[in-house]
């Protein structure tokens, strides 16, 4: 805990998903002094305005979450947008980090960036063996980026920067908007507003759901990504990449049951094949991050989907009260 002491921490971010949860376990851990930008405030993409942000913050340590994202349609429609934006922001924050002088820079990439055929589990050695499943693969190289300019300006320059692979998060305070959020707010907010549109005594609407069902995916829960983030933070100082995930395998289709279940969904499951599956498989090896610094997901996959879920109804119930 004495790591945070007397320590300002800039987290981009920060007031975002994953953000939200990494400033809570800095509170809890002591931190005094957390500069969180805003959007509105500093436009990461403009280097003046980088060098503002640095000039305002004067930050020990930068953890690096800010970035644009979201699903396999969103990249599908700005692939362009996701590859400037995130280059252009994680390129020049690590580069103004340097000329400040700061302790330490935490990159934050994506399982993205992995190629497309990888073997399962992902490890990190993996990495570089091949492109990227295609309808991501500009934001997934935008952010292998940061690895490169990591491991050179450790090279070159001395400076400490990580570097970690997360795999697809979730979990309360999500991004539940249709046109850009990933596939379990999605499939929550389909299946809970079929049941909320449903007439007295008739049958669900059915729900559409993209691909054939068979692609697979991990997810980890949003507070066990944030933690360990901040473990890596205080324990690794390497360039070489690390996995952060929970390195449990489940399918689309098993996916979309256990939601359906989880919600009381009843209706109809229609599969959209003529919809990309994306990625083909995707599970993450953890084994080195538990050696390096400790960390190992904790949440139960269940009941990590039950407490998103029931954020989401208590939030839209709150939402739907107020209008």
């Amino acid at each position: 805990m004495s790591f945070w002491n007397n320590k300002r921490v800039l987290v981009t971010g920060g007031a975002g998903f994953l953000g939200s949860f990494v400033v809570e376990r800095l509170q809890d851990r002591g931190c005094g002094s957390i500069f969180v930008p805003r959007s509105r405030d500093y436009n990461l993409v403009e280097m003046e305005e980088v060098k503002k942000l640095y000039s305002d913050s004067r930050p020990d340590i930068v953890i690096h979450l800010a970035a644009k994202v979201g699903g396999i349609a969103a990249n599908k429609k700005a692939p362009a947008k996701f590859f400037y934006d995130n280059l252009m922001m994680g390129v020049q924050m690590m580069e103004a980090g340097r000329q400040q002088g700061i302790e330490k820079f935490v990159a934050i990439g994506t399982i993205c960036a992995y190629p497309k055929f990888t073997p399962i589990p992902f490890k990190e050695e993996n990495l570089w063996n091949g492109y990227p499943e295609e309808t991501n693969a500009p934001y997934g190289l935008a952010k292998k980026m940061l690895l490169v300019q990591s491991e050179a300006y450790r090279k070159q320059y001395g400076f400490n920067s990580i570097f970690l692979l997360p795999v697809n998060l979730y979990g309360p305070g999500d991004n539940f908007d249709p046109e850009s959020s990933h596939v379990i707010p999605a499939l929550i907010k389909k299946c809970i507003d079929a049941g909320n549109h449903k007439p007295k005594d008739m049958s669900y609407e059915p729900i559409t759901v993209w691909g054939t069902g068979r692609p697979t995916r991990e997810f980890l829960y949003v507070k066990d990504a944030a933690e360990g983030i901040l473990l890596a933070a205080e324990r690794y100082n390497k360039s070489e990449p690390v996995n952060i995930g929970a390195g449990v395998e489940i399918s689309i289709r098993k996916l979309v049951e256990l939601i359906a279940e989880l919600t009381g969904f009843k209706g109809r499951i229609i599969w959209d094949k003529s919809k990309p599956d994306g990625q083909p498989r995707r599970m993450l090896d953890t084994t080195k991050a538990f050696r390096e610094f400790g960390f190992k997901a904790k949440k139960d996959f269940r009941d990590g989907l039950k407490e998103t879920i029931e954020w989401y109804i208590s939030t839209n119930s709150e939402d739907h009260n107020r209008k």
